[in-house]
């Protein structure tokens, strides 16, 4: 084998994109890594405009040639790949002059960084959620202490003045109390989740969807487009079938209300679910995970609340509790996994992401 040989057998088995510029700045060679990041073929890719690559074709040019003249690698981070991949990704490249056969070219070496932001952004929303979880059973508690002693001395005057024989005003006022404390311990009681272990079992993530959907139809009488879009080769997970169940129902209602709520001539809400490979939740590895995501053509979720829509008390409508999407990633942070939110005016994606065990 060549010396030759060698290096781009090496380079063909990195896991890292890598690209070999000429002088001209033209892509001479990319390993099966960066045709896997860009998503094009080094057929289509050689001879063409290494800086066409990202979205800021004079900063890229300007380093490029900065590091072919002086012979210093070079960095750049937080860097926007454009074309010719379909969506933006961000990276951190790295550039390194070589001489090869005589002639100056650049290697340049990408390490997308969208996950591993993502994955800190998850991080700093758990640690927030587990925070105020804490905060809350603490409040909790210390509301339905005296909670319990208004309720039970409503219901002792309640008795005194049905034995007295007093008007049915008083005593209707005495109702209310209870009614009224009833009611704030329930609240409480939804704040603070289930009270019991949970029950696991294998069940289908359609057995699911198609429970939610059944139920957001009755509610709907037709006035809703549901879409569903399946992979039925997903395997089963081992989850709680009520707790599951409330979670999805919960996000799927949110976007049930979203788009009637828009008056939108033709509100859907599709049903989508994956596999996907490689995945990381709450710094923890699994090699396949389930996502099942919740897609609405609604208003979008308002940016004053985007950051905050998985805290409890947080609701985009007037009318919300702001309850629904805080016992769903509750819930699901409980099966290890996660809620993820994308939103801008007339799409909404929210993304459940469930380890699957293979």
């Amino acid at each position: 084998m060549t010396s030759d040989q060698l290096h781009r057998l090496l380079l063909d088995n990195l896991n890292t994109s890598v690209l070999l510029l000429n002088s001209d700045l033209l892509i001479d060679y990319i390993n099966p890594a960066a045709e896997a990041l860009l998503q094009v073929s080094s057929a289509r890719l050689c001879g063409s405009r290494a800086v066409e690559l990202f979205s800021d074709e004079v900063v890229t040019q300007n380093t490029l040639r900065e590091a072919l003249a002086t012979g210093r690698p070079l960095t750049q981070r937080h860097e926007y790949l454009r074309m010719p991949i379909p969506e933006s990704t961000q990276v951190d490249y790295s550039i390194m002059p070589v001489e090869l056969d005589g002639k100056s070219m650049l290697v340049l070496e990408m390490q997308p960084i969208d996950r591993f932001l993502k994955i800190n952004r998850e991080e700093a929303l758990l640690s927030v959620q587990d925070t105020s979880k804490s905060l809350i059973r603490g409040l909790a508690h210390e509301i339905k202490n005296p909670l319990g002693g208004i309720r039970g001395a409503a219901q002792l005057l309640d008795q005194e003045i049905a034995e007295r024989g007093l008007d049915g005003e008083t005593r209707e006022l005495c109702q209310i109390i209870t009614i009224e404390a009833d009611r704030l311990r329930n609240l409480v009681d939804r704040l603070l989740g289930p009270n019991h272990l949970p029950q696991i079992e294998a069940l289908s993530i359609h057995e699911v969807t198609e429970h939610v959907a059944t139920l957001l139809e009755a509610e709907t009488q037709g006035g809703l487009r549901l879409v569903r879009d399946y992979d039925p080769s997903i395997p089963d997970l081992e989850v709680d079938r009520e707790q599951l169940i409330q979670a999805v129902l919960n996000v799927a209602r949110n976007a049930m209300q979203a788009v009637a709520s828009a008056e939108n001539p033709d509100p859907q809400v599709i049903l989508r679910t994956r596999v996907q490979r490689s995945f990381t939740i709450a710094g923890q590895y699994h090699k396949v995970i389930c996502r099942l995501e919740i897609i609405d053509n609604g208003p979008g979720v308002s940016e004053d609340i985007k950051e905050r829509i998985f805290f409890p008390m947080i609701s985009g409508r007037s009318e919300g509790s702001g309850l629904g999407l805080a016992i769903a990633q509750s819930a699901v942070n409980g099966h290890q996994g996660i809620i993820e939110c994308e939103s801008e005016p007339g799409h909404t994606c929210f993304s459940i992401y469930l380890p699957l065990k293979v």
